[in-house]
């Protein structure tokens, strides 16, 4: 037997054993699942000094090995944002079950009753990157929901990977959510041999590139909740507030670079321009951002860089923001829907037709009226947590929460009710009456 094979039974069994747990989970009452949730959050505290060595082992190597900047910002993992992340674990256990509900409850005929009941999918396969901070997101968001999940993290974030995932299943030794519904994978490889199994995991989520989402998608048979570039935009119109809109500016660019919800290009309507840009331009450089702008911006802004056809479809996840001045509202609109990735993209105005035209006409899963595109976050929803956001156009789409990991099953009870009465010439009539969510 060669090495793949080798690797492929034993990923086959890691697949078999987590979709067993899921099972087993899937029919857990909420408090049992409230009270593994608990259980996760003490037992990574107690573990965070253990977590946070490792990350900074996974951080020393990443630097050693000239990993991108922006990549050791989504790696790194300090004792704020491993508090955070415990937060959002206790945060999901307060939310609704998304287990269970009734969402049609209908008569059919006298006797004759349909349900449309919400239940898990089964077993997530999530594939990420260098953050490891989406290992307490997503295993805190797949439990809640009823479904196994198989992790597999970068390489550059295996050390505080199996720290977080070796406390996650301390903490669920001693509660009623197997330990096995959590899994961890490590390798390359094991991402290839992840894809086919389309028999035992039931949903594919990629967080990374577009290429690397086109890849999944292209190389594998199960559905896929793609996660791809973050290329937003902020448009700051003619009716713009300017104070507001340098304060919102700054927000969407610099308060956390690497984020995919950050903005990568500014879009400035040539009529504000001449106010706008140098103090927003003084803004961004004071905070070392470096800015790169069409002929028109560089006419008001002479020091800049010169922005080029690519700068357009960038995902910079720096310090790094390219300028265009546009026109109209309309021009704005039409860049983003060509550029954009139908993520996250805001107007700042004070004119309610353009911002109401701008909701009307970006095509993204989030498009935001005077505040900042770093809201676009699952926990800023109230939503605990995330397992990504999702750009594309079939639900769910954005963050997605608890409500995006169910799908439904129809339960229809009779008594000895068959179709034939209700076909040819006495054809009898359904009564079709909606009884109510209970």
């Amino acid at each position: 037997m060669t090495a793949s094979q080798i690797a492929s039974r034993s990923l086959t069994s890691i697949a078999q054993e987590t979709r067993a747990s899921a099972q087993r989970l899937a029919i857990l009452s909420t408090e049992s699942k409230n009270a593994a949730l608990v259980a996760i959050a003490l037992s990574l505290e107690s573990a965070a000094a253990d977590i946070l060595a490792a990350n900074a082992a996974d951080c020393e190597a990443a630097i050693a090995n000239n990993i991108p900047k922006p990549l050791i910002a989504r790696l790194k993992l300090d004792e704020n944002k491993l508090a955070a992340g415990i937060a959002g674990v206790r945060d999901v256990g307060r939310l609704s079950d998304p287990v269970g509900e009734v969402e049609i409850h209908r008569e059919l005929d006298e006797g004759l009753k349909l349900k449309r009941i919400t239940c898990p999918l089964g077993v997530l396969g999530v594939i990420f990157e260098a953050r490891p901070d989406a290992v307490m997101q997503i295993t805190s968001l797949a439990i809640k929901s009823g479904n196994g999940v198989i992790l597999k993290c970068g390489q550059e974030a295996v050390q505080t990977c199996v720290a977080l995932v070796k406390a996650i299943h301390q903490g669920l030794a001693s509660t009623e959510v197997p330990s096995a519904a959590v899994q961890l994978l490590t390798t390359r490889e094991e991402t290839l041999e992840l894809l086919k199994l389309d028999r035992y995991v039931d949903l594919i989520i990629p967080r990374g590139s577009n290429s690397f989402v086109r890849y999944v998608q292209e190389n594998t048979r199960i559905p896929v909740l793609g996660h791809a570039d973050g290329i937003c935009h902020l448009y700051i119109d003619a009716a713009a507030d300017i104070p507001k809109a340098v304060d919102i500016a700054v927000d969407s660019k610099t308060q956390y670079p690497a984020a995919c919800n950050a903005i990568e290009t500014l879009l400035v309507h040539r009529a504000i321009a001449p106010d706008f840009l140098p103090l927003v331009a003084a803004a961004l450089e004071n905070r070392h951002v470096e800015l790169r702008g069409d002929d028109r911006s560089r006419e008001i802004l002479h020091q800049i860089q010169p922005a080029t056809e690519t700068d357009w479809t960038t995902e910079y996840c720096d310090l790094v923001l390219a300028i265009k001045i546009v026109d109209s509202t309309a021009e704005a609109i039409a860049h983003i829907n060509t550029y954009g990735s139908r993520h996250t993209d805001a107007i700042i105005t004070e004119d309610a037709d353009a911002a109401a035209s701008f909701f009307a006409n970006v095509d993204s899963a989030g498009v935001y009226h005077n505040c900042s595109t770093r809201f676009a976050d699952g926990f800023r929803y109230g939503f605990g947590a995330e397992v990504g956001i999702s750009t594309q156009k079939m639900p769910p789409r954005g963050p997605v929460g608890l409500e995006g990991l169910v799908t439904y099953k129809y339960q229809v009870i009779g008594n000895g009710h068959i179709v034939a009465t209700y076909t040819g010439t006495n054809a009898k009539p359904f009564t079709h009456k909606d009884l109510g969510n209970w």
